[in-house]
């Protein structure tokens, strides 16, 4: 299917691609909304009515609409974006706005190579296991060394700011 979906001039696989990243992504939706309906009717509805859990809902719907349409640029993570949406409830025409701009650029995106890229990417990781663990292992200790210089950094700044704020 996508090799013909690929054989077609680019304007139109961009088109059929960008409809395929709508209909997975409005499924996904759906059901973390069927999901958030059947956890409202049980027992830890009055948990999702808290203060602090509203508050949370609050903010994402606020501002965490720019996640969406990154996530497609993801492997993996764009579903439990989707999923996630769905549970929070956000609002479906804020949630479909902000995903139309993902859903146009993944189809851009794989109608345009992104596929081949991807293929190849397989293709390194079925050959040289080993050598994916390896970068997993090294891009992890970097995420580490990262957040622990920021954490230092931030400790920093708060010492100062609160020994500023009493003197």
């Amino acid at each position: 299917m996508i090799d013909w979906i690929l054989a077609q001039p680019f304007g139109l696989a961009v088109a059929l691609l960008t409809a395929v990243a709508c209909f997975r992504s409005q499924c996904t939706y759906w059901l973390g909304r069927g999901i958030h309906a059947g956890v409202i009717r049980a027992a830890w509805a009055q948990r999702l009515q808290e203060k602090h859990g509203a508050k949370a809902m609050d903010k994402l719907e606020r501002w965490g609409w720019p996640v969406l349409p990154l996530a497609f640029l993801t492997v993996g993570f764009q579903t439990a974006v989707h999923l996630s949406a769905g549970l929070l409830a956000w609002r479906w025409p804020r949630y479909t706005l902000a995903s139309s701009i993902g859903w146009l650029a993944w189809g851009t995106v794989y109608a345009a190579g992104g596929l081949a890229v991807w293929s190849v990417i397989m293709g390194i990781v079925s050959a040289s296991p080993v050598l994916v663990v390896a970068s997993a292992k090294v891009l992890a200790c970097v995420v580490l060394l990262l957040v622990f210089v920021r954490s230092a950094t931030l400790r920093t700044r708060v010492k100062t700011a609160l020994n500023t704020y009493q003197a």
